[in-house]
């Protein structure tokens, strides 16, 4: 039985170069501008949904058409730099995503047909082992670690 390769991918050192000097100067460029949070803050602080980003930009519509309506604890430039720095950074986000996505769905694929050629090779090990194949013990019981706990399929012979 042959085995499906679900994809079939590379990289060159240069290419794997060229990707991590662009993603150096981006965390050059973001830095001092990002912030991380705990996992605790993340749950803190939540996400702007589409209807209240709708909302809010009627809010700043109004803000702008009536400054004289805006009270005077809020600092509207605070709000007008917030409001510009996210929709700058929402088509990256946006980009980033995308990128990650689809790097993720690759590696996913890779993964699969990695672990997919190992356990085949593991059990084709396991069975001319078996079948007492020479050099094929050590193989077999340094890769058998890998599922600890599991009972051999095979009875082992009883002693007489």
């Amino acid at each position: 039985m042959s085995l499906k390769n679900l994809i079939s991918v590379g990289y060159t050192q240069e290419e794997v170069d060229q990707i991590n000097q662009h993603l150096a100067g981006i965390q050059e460029i973001i830095k001092g501008k990002v912030i991380n949070l705990s996992p605790e803050e993340r749950q803190q602080y939540g996400r702007i949904n589409d209807r209240t980003e709708n909302w809010i930009v009627k809010v700043d519509s109004h803000m702008k058409q009536r400054p004289e309506l805006v009270p005077f604890y809020i600092n509207k430039e605070e709000f007008d730099k917030d409001m510009e720095a996210r929709n700058k950074m929402k088509p990256i986000l946006n980009s980033i995503a995308s990128l990650q996505e689809s790097l993720d769905d690759t590696s996913k694929l890779l993964s699969h047909d990695i672990y997919n050629t190992a356990i085949s090779y593991y059990r084709n090990i396991k069975i001319i082992d078996q079948q007492d194949v020479p050099g094929t013990t050590t193989i077999y019981e340094d890769l058998k670690s890998q599922f600890p706990g599991r009972p051999s399929s095979v009875p082992e012979e009883a002693e007489e």
